[in-house]
């Protein structure tokens, strides 16, 4: 059953990273030239939040957590609970990017290629905007000190835990 988490629980990080790069290089690369190219491609990253990112973090948070209540010895490691704050950290923030970004993003995108309320559909798409590289280098971040933390396992063991070992080696 851990194998079986753990597994899942990679192949969920490795969807998530690949969706935030996808994400980053359809900002960039993807044609903007018209009010119609530009709502394509929000519908596009608007996809790509709602099949890869949003399944990959649901998948990842899951698995991590149920790995630490099946395997009892997770619960007495700090770098153990030190990936579940951060991945209810990075929760958080991609759903906040998945909605406020990518779906709001998308929906004013498409009133501006269809011509309505262009005034304030830009200037609703200008707010959903405006931290969109901030928000996605941030969750890019955490997903990277998630990978980190649980390559490193660094030896944060708590202070009960620590007594215990010594004693016994004594």
């Amino acid at each position: 059953m851990r194998k079986i988490l753990k597994i899942f629980h990679s192949l969920a990080s490795c969807g998530l990273i690949g969706g935030l790069i996808a994400y980053g290089l359809l900002l960039l690369r993807a044609p903007q030239d018209s009010a119609r190219q530009f709502a394509d491609m929000r519908l596009n990253i608007a996809a790509l939040c709602d099949y890869v990112l949003v399944p990959s973090l649901g998948i990842a948070v899951v698995t991590g957590l149920v790995a630490m209540i099946v395997h009892r010895p997770f619960q007495d490691l700090r770098w153990v609970w030190l990936k579940a704050v951060l991945g209810l950290a990075l929760f958080e923030s991609v759903l906040a990017v998945t909605q406020s970004k990518a779906g709001y993003a998308a929906i004013f995108a498409e009133r501006i290629a269809q011509g309505a309320d262009v005034v304030e559909a830009r200037e609703r798409l200008a707010e959903a905007l405006a931290s969109e590289w901030t928000t996605l280098g941030a969750i890019t971040a955490l997903c990277v000190a998630q990978v980190v933390v649980g390559v490193w396992r660094p030896a944060l063991k708590r202070a009960s835990a620590r007594k215990a070992a010594q004693g016994a080696a004594a």
